[in-house]
Order: structure tokens, then sequence, then C-alpha cells
């Protein structure tokens, strides 16, 4: 029987969890791609996180899919990344998922500078819109999230239900720490954003990240000086 959003009932994200909650992450990703074959897709920012589930992806799946959000927005060193991670993993496929209008369009629209006046309404037009439209093509979605990020993952599960989306989502990373990632990341000599040599523990777009002071929240440097620490990709009903 096909798993999808419809089909699952709250107690069979209970018995998923249970049945992966002494797993591994691989183990995690083997049963995640066994279950939803190519129905799964992994929605990737090109992290430090990502970097550690795409190589961990293509030991499991070198077919896979993996879609990035381009908001048009990224920093320069976000775009060289991902060109050296389609070098590297050549048989993955990576797909670039774009908004419905330019940055001049989305002006004309609302005018300069969105990402000021409306930060939500900016990562709706940019991230969520196309985010919706891709995830509908899939029964399920890979996330990298971790607990430890912040209060408002703390709870994250293996399988999730996404009430945003109406998918099911994916966490193989939930128990790992930053000093894991990172030590995975050196150990592999797998690349990585270069502007985490820079202060940039999270990074999105240009016009909303900013370099983090030592022993600040990791994630201090997005959306700086608003209320605003999510981009609504993590936010829904049942409170991821």
């Amino acid at each position: 029987m096909t798993v999808t959003f419809e089909s699952v009932l709250e107690k069979d994200y209970e018995h998923y969890n249970k049945l992966l909650e002494r797993k591994d992450t691989l183990e995690v990703l083997k049963w995640a791609y066994a279950t939803f074959e190519d129905k799964l897709v992994y929605s990737c920012s090109f992290g430090a996180e990502g970097m550690v589930l795409i190589d961990l992806i293509s030991k499991v799946k070198k077919d896979a899919t993996i879609v990035f959000l381009d908001t048009d927005f990224h920093f320069k060193e976000t775009y060289e990344l991902i060109d050296k991670v389609k070098a590297r993993y050549p048989t993955l496929n990576i797909e670039i998922a774009k908004p419905e209008i330019t940055p001049e369009e989305q002006a004309e629209k609302y005018g300069d500078k969105l990402w000021e006046k409306q930060p939500d309404a900016c990562c709706g037009v940019r991230k969520l819109v196309p985010l919706q439209r891709e995830l509908d093509k899939y029964d399920a979605w890979i996330s990298g999230l971790r607990r430890e990020q912040s209060p408002t993952r703390a709870n994250t599960q293996f399988v999730n239900k996404d009430n945003r989306f109406k998918s099911i989502k994916i966490c193989p990373l939930i128990h790992w720490t930053e000093e894991e990632i990172w030590m995975y990341i050196r150990l592999h000599k797998l690349d990585y954003n270069e502007l985490h040599d820079k202060n940039y523990p999270s990074i999105g777009c240009e016009y909303c990240t900013k370099p983090v002071a030592e022993g600040e929240d990791p994630r201090s440097g997005r959306w700086a000086n608003t209320s605003k620490t999510e981009c609504g990709l993590h936010i829904n009903g049942s409170g991821i």
C-alpha cells in the first residue's frame, strides 16, 4: 500500500517512530527510501547539515532527488557550493525550484525590499509557495532539522506529520549535535559553505542573514533585529 499523508494515522506516526527510535541515520534513510521510493524528496538549503545528509543519502540512493529553493537572493558562496556538490555527486538529481515571480516583479507588486517591510510575506512568495509546488509531487520529504537547533525544534521526531504542506516529513538528524555535524564534514572532507568560517552558523538569503558574535544563539543572525525566527517551512499544526 502506498504511504501518503492522507493514509497515515496518528497511531502510525507513533508506530514508525517506535520502530526507528534506536536506529541510526543511515537506517532511518534506508527505511524512508524503502517506504516512499521515488515519492521522497530532500529539500536542501545546503547548510552544514545538508552536506552531511547529501553524503549519507548518496550512500542509500545514488539517484535521489534533491530540491533547492532558489529565492534569487542567496549568497554567491551558496551557489558556488551547489556547483561543487553537483560535481562530487553526479548521479544525484539536484533540482532548482524558483519563485513564480522575479525579484523585479516582486518589487513592482509589493514594493522595494519586501524582506525588510514584510519578511513573512517575502518568505511566502519566495520559499513557501515554491516548496508547496514541489512537495505536491511527492508523498514525503526529508529535512535536516536537529533538536538542539532551537526550542521550536526540540520535539522533532524521525517521522512527522506536516500539516502545513500536507506531507510526511522525515528528519534523520534529530539527535546529532553541531559538533557531530562538523566532525562528519571534516572526517569525510566534505565541501561546505565558506561563510561558515566567517561566523555564519545558519545561512539563508543574503539580505536576511548576518554574522553571529561568539556566544550568541547560532540562529540569531537570521532575520536579525526582528521577532522572526523561522522562514515558515518548519512551522505547522504539530509544532515543528
